[in-house]
């Protein structure tokens, strides 16, 4: 089996072409297809729930100590924060430096555009989002598909297994075949992953086309390079400062998510592989089972570049440039504003929307400016978000002892295969098992 998911990750690679020639030639053809990209991404949308509640459960809930929890979550948040104000300032310093935005005219489409955009990230407030946590009842957090619901649920749930001590074993070992019976789901719903990538492909192409890129060329082109020199550079840094890993072998690891991330524009398509091969790769169940949920709402590194360098790019377009305090005043909102909406499409620009109509009203219009290429855009944003989290993930299992440096060389240089088959390490349970950073008997009562 692991042999044959090679020839369907080439095919993902085909259908993406594919989708690009029928979006070109037959547009209306392209927009029509736009359901078999949404259906896929719905497949895998439908057993993030369940996975990030096993996941998490089964890190807590076989961890004796509560204070270990509380030391990772704590770490996770406060390198969030860090790394999103440092994506903040490198692209404010590159969207100050290339000045994209002058140059263009706004028309009455994109201003009607834009007032669609600001009416729908207007919808929701601080308050809301923060009541939005709460599911209405422990089910409907796994089935409602929100990430923040079913993250808030699995904790309970596994302080709630801790503190039950060995009476709660039984259910631990029920919740790990729970989690065997949904990873085999959805290793069965990535061979629909070519016809997603198809749909989604032929419909963006079909309704964007060329005109809209030519104009706008140069702020993409600049968002691209930027999160490139970010993942590049800073992650690359600190990962090789802190966990001595090299980034390109880390990314080269993750080739195959941040393919479907490219083809279906959605970093919800790799959350759940990106857990399992964390874990695979020698991150502990803890850390791997909380860093990586929250960084999904919280560490939006891409995002934070996009927000930055789309407002200035507005700014600029409409003749209303901003002065450097008001750029962090604005932006620092919008930092705030756009936790918690990873998984939202265009929450994005939506967010950006919102934020502009709350501190510079006159500046909305210009969001029609960008609404063309954010799709594209989108995808950028996504795949730095999913490099940012990676690193991350590794970063806090190094900083809590719970990563393990051998067992990821090993990894990194092929010896140990991911097995695509069941995404987990089944054969490990029958055989001899790699050790587990962090407390000797934290590994045996996930394993019971």
């Amino acid at each position: 089996m692991r042999d044959r998911t090679r020839y369907l990750y080439l095919a993902v690679i085909g259908a993406v072409l594919l989708g690009i020639l029928v979006g070109f030639v037959w547009p209306d053809v392209g927009k029509e297809l736009k359901p078999l990209g949404t259906g896929f991404v719905a497949l895998i949308q439908m057993v993030i729930g369940p996975i990030i509640f096993c996941t998490i459960v089964l890190g807590i809930g076989s961890v004796r100590q509560a204070a270990k929890v509380g030391k990772v979550g704590g770490l996770a948040l406060g390198y969030f924060i860090v790394m999103s104000t440092v994506a903040l300032l490198i692209g404010l310093l590159v969207g100050n430096v290339i000045d994209p935005g002058s140059g263009l005219h706004l028309s009455d489409a994109a201003r009607q555009a834009a007032e669609a955009q600001a009416a729908k990230g207007g919808e929701a407030t601080t308050v809301d989002f923060l009541l939005g946590i709460i599911p209405k009842t422990l089910v409907s957090a796994l089935t409602g598909g929100s990430v923040l619901q079913a993250l808030l649920v699995a904790l309970l749930t596994g302080f709630a297994l801790q503190a039950m001590g060995d009476k709660g074993t039984p259910i631990l070992r029920g919740i790990e075949h729970f989690q065997r019976l949904v990873f085999r789901i959805l290793a069965m719903v990535m061979w629909a992953a070519p016809v997603g990538a198809f749909g989604a492909m032929a419909a963006v192409v079909g309704e964007t086309g060329l005109e809209a890129l030519k104009s706008l060329a140069i702020i993409m082109v600049a968002f691209y390079v930027t999160c490139l020199l970010f993942v590049g550079v800073v992650l690359g840094t600190i990962l090789w400062l802190v966990a001595r890993i090299n980034l390109w072998s880390l990314l080269s690891y993750l080739g195959r998510e941040f393919l479907l991330i490219l083809s279906t524009s959605s970093s919800e398509t790799a959350l759940p592989r990106l857990i399992a091969k964390m874990e695979h790769m020698g991150v502990s169940k803890t850390v791997a089972g909380i860093t990586v949920p929250t960084g999904y709402s919280f560490n939006l590194d891409g995002t934070a570049i996009y927000l930055t360098m789309a407002t200035l790019f507005i700014a600029e377009a409409t003749g209303a440039p901003l002065q450097f305090g008001e750029q962090l005043a604005l932006l620092l909102f919008m930092m705030i504003a756009s936790k918690g909406a990873a998984g939202v499409t265009g929450a994005g620009l939506a967010t950006l929307a919102a934020g502009l109509q709350a501190h510079r009203p006159a500046l909305v219009d210009g969001v029609g400016l960008i609404v063309g290429i954010d799709r594209f855009m989108s995808e950028a944003r996504a795949l730095t978000n999913f490099a940012g989290n990676a690193v991350a993930t590794v970063l806090v299992g190094t900083w809590t002892g719970e990563f393990d440096r051998e067992r990821a060389d090993r990894v990194l240089a092929g010896q140990l295969p991911f097995d695509e088959a069941t995404l987990l390490d089944e054969d490990e349970d029958e055989g001899e098992e790699p050790p587990e950073p962090g407390e000797p008997g934290d590994r045996e009562l996930s394993k019971v």
